[in-house]
């Protein structure tokens, strides 16, 4: 996993109107946190920001007003929910070699067996454990052939060396539902149901 090198700026301002100036400038308020110390509150560059979160799990080398280098993990991104700019940012801090907490992508590769089946993601993402330079960005299943009934677990699915499950094994990630026939006809029956009531 590669890292992303941002520059990073201290703030002593907040509140709503502080985080408002900051982002008419196209910069991100955020929280650097972690290992027991005091948060720290920063401005980033949106545009960068916005680049690197583009990488699920992605490893953020910070350059805190030119004096302290950090790593850091994404843990909460705050979006506009119209317009998709980013609104806040809290970031974990990490060390090389420290085991990390995060969710990974689960994809899925191949075809069903022939019905019409769907395929339900249970889980989007999976919950595990890595070391902090080397957080894998997804998982791939293969679905080839499964059919209508057919599951698969947690520990099904094959993880990057170093990276362990954070979730029971059972834990169902994906199954494979049959193809809904019959609901034209359900749909009929409530037809005449409004038509007795009325």
């Amino acid at each position: 996993m590669s890292e992303v090198k941002i520059a990073a700026a201290t703030r002593s301002e907040f509140g709503k109107g502080a985080a408002r100036r900051i982002r008419r400038d196209n910069k991100v308020p955020g929280v650097l946190y972690g290992h027991g110390s005091d948060p720290i509150h920063l401005t980033l560059p949106g545009h960068e920001l916005l680049l690197a979160l583009r990488t699920p799990n992605v490893l953020i080398a910070l350059d805190i007003d030119g004096k302290s280098n950090e790593l850091a993990i994404p843990k909460s991104v705050q979006r506009d929910p119209i317009k998709g700019f980013l609104e806040h940012v809290d970031l974990q801090l990490v060390q090389r070699g420290e085991t990390v907490g995060v969710e990974i992508f689960v994809q899925t590769e191949g075809e069903l067996a022939p019905g019409g089946n769907l395929l339900e993601h249970v889980l989007n993402a999976l919950p595990v454990e890595a070391e902090a330079t080397h957080i894998p960005e997804s998982v791939t299943v293969s679905v080839e052939g499964l059919e209508a009934g057919a599951s698969i677990l947690a520990k099904d699915i094959p993880l990057p060396s170093g990276t362990k499950l954070a979730v029971d094994g059972d834990t169902v990630v994906l199954q494979v539902l049959a193809a809904q026939a019959e609901e034209p006809a359900a749909e009929g029956e409530g037809e005449g149901d409004e038509a007795a009531e009325a």
